[in-house]
């Protein structure tokens, strides 16, 4: 099973807390999961989270499981579901691979309907966190004077920097897609897309309270970077504060966070949300499709060439970007791009 564990990160002399996932290491197509031992006493264990129905032949549980996620349960030939079933004396009927539906347990005994529930939700919770993410919560920074504003930040950075290392115009980020990711979330499905919309509307009402019922006007100034040596830096970013100094900004995205994480559709990796809009990033060299919206893009760490930041820092480091007034969370889709040039979005609130 994954282990949360607290790591101490410095970001700029700052310290941050992460829990980092400490992973056991499974095959991707060895899922070979053997169940319990014979020593654990099946009729102990108990569901609370799914209806266990009786019927004519005994009792009868349905799970909502991604399609995705099945081939977790069926195992390497098919031994992770036939131990499953060999141990809880109960019978997994799973769907065809591609096909969304639920996987349903069926026994004679409730407790043993019961502990193949509990070995199912484990396997699908186990897994589930290897999938990459799909979605993420962002404040949009694509407002046009930010764009302005940003351009030209990358056109004086190129002429005034472009002799340091690694200073080239491929790092910088795509101004349509400027943003501020709030946490990601891997919705494996389009029942799982409609449940994480239906939780951000559920979040409108505390967000206008805390805005009281109007766009939070903020200014984009001054660049930081993510490491602790700005000779070698992979991300530089925009700080991007609430212009009367308060921490509202900061308030509603600890807030969703902790909706999410309550509701079961997101990891926390922070103790509270890093605010700050990445301008430049090593992931984007040579590769335009890579994407910085908190993961870990294509390119493996140890082939990213990082850049020297130090005069960026020095001329640049109380740059303007400008000012707007956010408005809006959206749920954004992953590798996506609407009409303004954005990610999609699969769903939104406002602020007013």
């Amino acid at each position: 099973m994954d282990v949360l564990r607290p790591t101490l990160i410095n970001i700029n002399g700052r310290m941050y807390r992460r829990n980092v996932i400490k992973e056991e290491h499974y095959e991707e197509e060895d899922c070979s999961y053997m169940g319990p031992t014979e020593s654990e006493d099946v009729a102990d264990e108990t569901c609370d989270t799914h209806f266990i129905e009786q019927t004519d032949k005994g009792y009868r549980c349905a799970i909502d499981v991604p399609s995705v996620l099945y081939k977790y349960i069926i195992g390497k030939k098919g031994e992770t579901r036939k131990r499953l079933e060999f141990d809880t004396k109960t019978s997994i009927s799973i769907p065809k691979q591609g096909v969304e539906g639920q996987i349903v347990i069926t026994g004679s005994y409730k407790s043993a309907v019961s502990s193949a529930v509990t070995r199912v939700e484990v396997l699908v919770e186990n897994f589930r966190k290897k999938q990459p993410f799909t979605h993420f919560l962002s404040f949009p920074l694509n407002d046009s004077k930010i764009q302005e504003g940003f351009l030209t930040f990358k056109d004086e950075v190129l002429q005034q920097c472009s002799q340091d290392h690694g200073v080239e115009g491929s790092i910088f980020q795509n101004p349509a897609k400027l943003h501020l990711t709030i946490g990601t979330l891997a919705l494996l499905n389009d029942m799982e897309v409609r449940k994480a919309c239906e939780h951000l509307q559920e979040c409108e009402k505390f967000i206008r309270d805390i805005t009281g019922g109007k766009p939070l006007p903020l200014e984009v100034t001054g660049v930081e970077y993510m490491n602790d040596d700005p000779a070698m830096v992979d991300v530089l970013y925009a700080k991007v504060n609430v212009k009367d100094g308060s921490d509202k900004l900061q308030v509603i995205a600890d807030r969703l966070v902790e909706h999410f994480v309550s509701a079961g559709l997101m990891i926390r990796e922070w103790d509270r949300v890093k605010l700050h809009g990445t301008v430049m990033n090593t992931l984007f060299r040579k590769d335009s499709t890579v994407e910085d919206t908190g993961g870990t893009g294509r390119q493996a760490t140890s082939e990213r060439e990082a850049f020297d930041a130090r005069n960026i820092l020095k001329k640049f480091g109380t740059y303007c970007f400008g000012g707007f007034e956010l408005n809006t969370v959206l749920l954004s889709q992953r590798y996506s791009t609407d009409c303004t040039g954005y990610y999609s979005s699969a769903g939104s609130i406002n602020f007013s």
